[in-house]
């Protein structure tokens, strides 16, 4: 079992049920987040054709999916997650939108995918930074990265700095946990109270050339947002997760 597999042990059932509500907490601009990353696409795709869309780490709300759809309807989308909780939740609720005959699941990680370009686009969103090891960062990076066609669109979000580094940005993102009415017990991860980190940062977008081996990546960073929880997806120079459309050449 490599790390990106254990790493989805922890969304079992009970973090499944709850995703929903903590992610959209934990990142002010949820919603509006995953809207843009759709018009990202849609942008580096052009509008109104067919495409075929790998969602890696599609397990939670689905709103990679439901947002992108919403834009485009002649794509069709390839959901991949080692967590089976997760991925159900996103398939009830992509199901719940009209989804399911374009949605086809993977209950397993991109490896598990056929070898080749089959894909005209990939999202990779909150995902990097729970798998622990920088190799298996770097190898689901590049599983995802030999399957893209030429010129592919790649949307990535992830942590990039420690929270530790930033005192400021962390009691905010706490302050935010109490303005939504969450309970002490869920103002934060347990990593806040007992000073551990579980997550590990994952590369700065403009390093991201160097962590893949094949081709040149022409990048464009967008959706700043400060946060610094799990599920989050969005950052700025001042904060902790960076969206980033890059293409392969």
């Amino acid at each position: 079992m490599n790390s990106c597999t254990s790493a989805a042990a922890k969304f079992d059932v009970s973090r499944a049920d709850e995703y929903a509500e903590q992610s959209r907490i934990a990142l002010a601009g949820y919603d509006a987040c995953h809207d843009l990353v759709a018009c990202m696409l849609a942008a580096s795709l052009g509008t109104g054709g067919a495409a075929r869309i790998l969602v890696a780490g599609a397990g939670g709300t689905g709103q990679e999916i439901i947002a992108a759809a919403r834009l485009e309807p002649g794509w069709a989308y390839t959901a991949v997650d080692p967590s089976a909780p997760m991925l159900q939740l996103a398939m009830a609720n992509i199901a719940a939108a009209g989804l399911q005959a374009r949605t086809r699941t993977v209950a397993g990680t991109v490896d598990d995918l056929p070898m080749g370009p089959d894909y005209d686009a990939a999202t990779l969103i909150g995902v990097l930074h729970h798998v622990p090891d920088d190799a298996d960062k770097r190898a689901l990076l590049e599983s995802i990265a030999v399957r893209l066609a030429p010129g592919a669109p790649f949307v990535l979000a992830c942590n990039y700095r420690h929270y530790t580094d930033q005192p400021l940005l962390l009691a905010a993102w706490r302050e935010r946990w109490r303005q939504q009415g969450a309970a002490p017990p869920r103002c934060g991860p347990s990593w806040t109270r007992s000073g551990t980190e579980p997550y590990r940062p994952s590369p700065r977008p403009r390093c991201l050339p160097c962590w893949l081996k094949r081709g040149s990546i022409r990048r464009c960073a967008f959706f700043p947002a400060c946060s610094g929880g799990p599920g989050s997806c969005g950052a700025s120079h001042s904060a902790n997760m960076a969206p980033t459309c890059a293409g392969h050449r």
